[in-house]
């Protein structure tokens, strides 16, 4: 069933900072124009559910949503540790964890369901990684200071994240926002779509003069 359509004039996107495990929060945020609203969902069949009665133009999932080159799976040890976005974001001097290690390999293999599952519901889904754009507004990751990153995105313009959301829901406005950037064609992607993209905000001076050394 095709998504109804967002509506004329405003950018929608809804964003997922996607628990591990379906038993475990995961931040939603639903962005239209400047405006969020946030909640916590946790089975992916109600973040699809959601995603169908809200009809965003773009899903921005903070999980990692390909494999590296040369793995067909996540059990397959053949192929590499390190996507080519993965190794941009390392330029960068943006701290991440490897996908294929720890929990992140069961993140890495319920995003990639996910946004299967979206696609063919007739969503758009990127992957996005909210503690690097935290990283390069200049802005506190939600677990190390909540409240001055929800004022650091209200400076950025969004409004409506009131003092009670989550870590796992100011993620998800964070990632929404860089949703909305790419809609404006405002946004960096790192790597390529077939292999592993992360969009991510355009880097800082301080990020580009990282990625250049």
């Amino acid at each position: 069933m095709a998504p109804p359509a967002p509506r004329p004039g405003r950018l929608t996107v809804l964003g997922v900072d996607l628990g591990g495990v379906e038993r475990r929060p995961t931040g939603i945020c639903l962005l239209r124009g400047w405006t969020a609203s946030t909640m916590l969902l946790f089975s992916d069949d109600e973040i699809l559910d959601y995603a169908r009665r809200v009809g965003p133009a773009l899903v921005a999932i903070d999980a990692p949503l390909n494999l590296p080159p040369g793995r067909r799976s996540m059990a397959d040890r053949n192929g590499a540790h390190y996507r080519p976005c993965d190794i941009e974001l390392r330029r960068l001097g943006i701290p991440f964890f490897p996908i294929t290690l720890g929990p992140m390999r069961g993140l890495t293999e319920r995003g990639i369901r996910l946004k299967n599952s979206l696609g063919a519901a007739g969503f758009r889904a990127v992957e996005i990684y909210p503690g690097g754009a935290q990283d390069v507004w200049g802005l506190p990751r939600a677990k190390r200071n909540a409240g001055a990153l929800r004022r650091g995105l209200a400076r950025l313009g969004v409004r409506g994240v009131r003092a009670p959301a989550t870590d796992h829901e100011l993620d998800a406005v964070t990632g929404a926002l860089v949703g909305r950037l790419f809609l404006q064609r405002k946004a960096c992607v790192l790597g390529d779509f077939s292999t592993g993209a992360i969009v991510m905000p355009a880097p800082s001076r301080r990020h580009r003069k990282r990625r250049k050394s």
